[in-house]
């Protein structure tokens, strides 16, 4: 897949909320870490505005994501929240310009139906905590974020802690997914991209054990799942039944090893505490049974 140019200090970075809306407190930690990086965060106040579970009607936040799509001064587009709401611009989202000059995409959860829309048109992007989470994120989190934005350089393997092997072996393929709900909602679109061949990274929040059995068996009925060559899943936060007997994991596990291929859970990686960054799009090994991604790029180029 094509990857953007990296960053350098002293970039311009677009700041866009094409989901729900947020607290200010958050997002201004956020934009500390992104100047801490050297990076100059860019704005529109009317990213604060405010419509039932929207930031905004959709025609304004349409116009700030293409602005910041098409604006050459800026480097890179970062989500300031996930949400609900971004699936909603993808039928008059102009992504042509893309291609010709990339830019890197910064965000998960909601914001997985804009990696789906990027990774679709051959582009990388970066599965990444958006503004709001990104001031509570330790260190190492920082650390590894930086060197995604500003080095060409694979980032290290990145390990499950601790790792549940459901299907054993190792694989390679393209890194893909995101958020498992959206990716379901992406169905018979075309934003969804192909995967297969790919490596399949999920996580969810909020989603109780049957949902999140549904939303797999949605994707087989569909064969969205044909021609996967692993599954990597994230945390699944909120996910779990109470007074059950089982866990989301368990379900998890059961539904992947139905597909035969290398699986493995316990990547820290979505809605937790800990948010890794992963670049989606890139090249990966992945060992089911030490629980590692391996990459061979990065998210830049």
């Amino acid at each position: 897949m094509l990857a953007p140019p990296k960053l350098q200090p002293g970039d311009a970075v677009s700041v866009v909320a094409p989901s729900g809306p947020f607290d200010r407190p958050s997002f201004e930690k956020g934009v500390e870490v992104l100047r801490s990086f050297g990076l100059r965060p860019l704005f529109d106040e009317r990213l604060f505005a405010k419509q039932r579970y929207l930031a905004g009607p959709d025609s304004q936040r349409l116009e700030l994501l293409e602005a910041a799509i098409a604006d050459p001064t800026s480097k890179a587009i970062w989500c300031a929240r996930g949400g609900y709401g971004a699936m909603r611009l993808l039928p008059s989202l102009r992504l042509r310009g893309l291609v010709d000059s990339p830019k890197l995409f910064v965000g998960f959860s909601d914001a997985t139906a804009l990696h789906a829309a990027w990774n679709a048109r051959g582009l990388r992007t970066l599965h990444a905590p958006v503004l709001t989470q990104l001031g509570n994120q330790p260190p190492d989190v920082l650390e590894r974020l930086r060197g995604l934005l500003f080095s060409v350089a694979a980032p290290a393997p990145l390990a499950a802690a601790p790792v549940s092997t459901f299907t054993p072996g190792r694989t390679r393929g393209l890194l893909l997914g995101g958020n498992l709900s959206m990716l379901s909602r992406l169905v018979g679109t075309p934003f969804l991209p192909s995967l297969s061949g790919a490596v399949l990274f999920f996580e969810d929040v909020g989603e109780r054990p049957y949902r999140l059995d549904r939303l797999w068996t949605h994707l087989t009925l569909a064969h969205a799942l044909d021609g996967v060559r692993g599954v990597a899943v994230g945390d699944l936060t909120g996910c779990e039944e109470k007074e059950a007997d089982y866990r989301a994991l368990d379900v998890v596990g059961d539904l992947c090893r139905s597909l035969g291929v290398p699986a493995a859970g316990g990547f820290r990686v979505g809605h937790g505490d800990v948010n890794q960054p992963l670049p989606l799009g890139a090249e990966v090994e992945f060992d089911a049974d030490r629980g590692t991604l391996t990459f061979f790029e990065g998210a830049v180029g």
